[in-house]
């Protein structure tokens, strides 16, 4: 997360956009482009989803956590645009940079598991099952 903040902010320093001068949106001092909190929550959440769905072997918890980590994306970058803080550009750029960061972060994880580097994860869930009555 603090590598996307910091890949966020040197985007906005480099380019300097405006923001939307709407008169009812929200007051906002920081460049435009891209959307910080679309990109943040693109890192965050897709991370997130990445770590849970890699943790279980089912392939029902796998999509749940990978689609509840999109959904949770869109509407944070949805909600950018509904404030009129951002034009459409800034918060596409920001999911584009956000969840190329995280691909990133997997990868890299991904290749530490397979040179044994950090603990791969387990396959099968240890808890023991409930005998029936």
């Amino acid at each position: 997360v603090v590598g996307g903040a910091i890949l966020s902010t040197l985007f906005k320093l480099g380019i300097d956009r405006v923001r939307p001068d709407i008169p009812h949106a929200a007051r906002v001092f920081t460049a435009s482009f891209p959307s910080g909190h679309a990109t943040l929550s693109a890192v965050t959440f897709l991370t997130l989803g990445a770590i849970l769905a890699s943790a279980h072997s089912e392939k029902r918890f796998k999509i749940y956590f990978v689609a509840l980590s999109i959904t949770l994306t869109l509407f944070v970058g949805l909600s950018r645009l509904y404030l009129g803080v951002h034009y459409p550009t800034d918060v596409l750029s920001g999911w584009c940079l956000g969840a190329a960061w995280a691909i990133v972060c997997w990868l890299t994880a991904s290749w530490h598991q397979q040179r044994r580097v950090i603990e791969q994860p387990k396959t099968q869930c240890s808890a023991r099952p409930i005998k029936k009555l």
